[in-house]
């Protein structure tokens, strides 16, 4: 048979099974893909992943520098610094880093090491007002602004930050 017209499950001769020699193709892209026994297969779509915010953005790296960054503005906020029983904000910057590298499709680090977040009770006994939610978001401003992201990746991770401020919100004024 010729290329164009190969047998039953092939296309243009490409096998449809996702498989080269018996073993599974793995790749991030529905494109051909020529195996080394020289016969061009197709990988299936259910394989292909896009990357995660966590990945387009940087990765841990960017992750770390925006909580960095902003934990610098907490340390002299006398707001918002009185709020972190540590003397050394060092373990809450890791807390926080962690968080939101897992939430932005990251290692899943946080929940191995803390279980489930429970952001709202975990920021309970702390008194969250509309003053204290502005300078955290004043702080996180600053930081993401640094970062230098594209565009629609700081709107949408913007967009998460106020959401997740105005959550944390518990009481009046």
């Amino acid at each position: 048979m010729d290329d164009d017209h190969g047998p039953p499950g092939l296309i243009n001769g490409a096998r449809r099974s996702g498989r080269c020699g018996g073993k599974p193709l793995t790749g991030r892209s529905a494109v051909p893909h020529v195996c080394d026994h020289g016969r061009v297969t197709e990988i299936p779509r259910d394989t292909v992943q896009e990357p995660t915010f966590y990945e387009q953005v940087g990765g841990e790296e960017t992750f770390r520098r925006l909580v960095h960054r902003f934990y610098q503005g907490v340390a002299e906020d006398p707001l918002l610094r009185p709020m972190y029983p540590e003397e050394d904000l060092g373990p809450a910057e890791e807390r926080f880093a962690l968080f939101l590298m897992q939430y932005w499709g990251g290692p899943r680090t946080y929940s191995d090491r803390r279980g489930h977040p429970r952001l709202r009770m975990r920021h309970a006994p702390f008194r969250v007002d509309r003053a204290a939610h502005d300078a955290w978001l004043s702080h996180m401003r600053v930081a993401l602004d640094e970062l230098g992201l594209a565009p629609e990746h700081e709107r949408q991770l913007w967009d998460y930050l106020t959401y997740a401020a105005a959550s944390m919100v518990n009481t009046d004024g």
